[in-house]
């Protein structure tokens, strides 16, 4: 098996660094880049909804693709949406708690919007 050079991650290295110029005013996220996805970067925010909503809306990506769950027994929101940007396939992923009278899972939409 070869092994990946760090010429290898230069299509999600690349993108970040566009990202960093064309969106460097926004909130900054957990990145992540991986040997495993080659062409992936991950861009993660934690408790912070409108980090995410703000990424989101700066790559394009629909209000309705976003997937909306929830998790640890129903006491976590996990958004998730994936964009292409300079040929590197970004995912984008929020997390926070569910505020106490949201109801069970509530719904983050209407919290990010708020």
């Amino acid at each position: 098996m070869n092994e990946l050079t760090l010429d290898g991650l230069a299509v999600p290295l690349g993108a970040l660094r566009l990202l960093a110029v064309d969106f460097g005013h926004l909130s900054a996220p957990e990145i992540d880049v991986s040997t495993i996805y080659p062409d992936k970067l991950a861009l993660r925010f934690h408790d912070r909804l409108n980090g995410f909503e703000a990424w989101r809306a700066a790559l394009g990506i629909a209000p309705d693709a976003v997937e909306l769950r929830t998790q640890g027994g129903g006491r976590q929101w996990c958004l998730q949406a994936d964009a292409v940007y300079a040929g590197a396939q970004v995912h984008l992923v929020g997390y926070a708690d569910i505020p106490a009278g949201a109801g069970v899972g509530g719904d983050a939409r209407l919290v990010v919007a708020a």
